[in-house]
C-alpha cells in the first residue's frame, strides 16, 4: 500500500521506542520497502482500527422475532428451502 498514489502526505514528529524502530528497520530491510512506508501502514490499521463508522454495518432491517433462531429452525428452513427447489440466497 503505497499512500502517496492516493493522497498527499504530511510530515509529523512520532516519538518511538528504540526496540520498535528496530523492528521496523528489519521489517523494512526484509520487504524492500521503506522505514517511513511501515510507519505509513502502522499509522493506517491504527486509525482504522479506532474508527468510528457514520452508518451501522448493517443497514438493511430483517423481520422477526429478534432472537437467534435455534438450530433445529435454521436445519428445518434449510431443508424446506431445498425441498422447494429455491436458489441460495432468496428469500421465502
Amino acid at each position: 500500500m503505497y499512500y502517496s498514489w492516493y493522497m498527499p502526505l504530511k510530515r509529523t514528529n512520532v516519538y518511538a521506542d528504540s526496540e520498535d524502530l528496530a523492528l521496523i528497520k528489519e521489517a523494512a530491510q526484509r520487504r524492500g520497502i521503506s522505514e517511513a512506508e511501515i510507519i505509513r501502514q502502522g499509522i493506517h490499521l491504527a486509525a482504522m482500527a479506532h474508527r468510528v463508522w457514520d452508518e451501522p454495518l448493517f443497514s438493511r432491517t430483517f423481520e422477526g422475532t429478534g432472537r437467534t433462531p435455534t438450530r433445529e429452525t435454521v436445519r428445518d428452513a434449510v431443508a424446506d428451502a431445498v425441498q422447494r427447489g429455491e436458489q441460495p440466497g432468496t428469500a421465502a
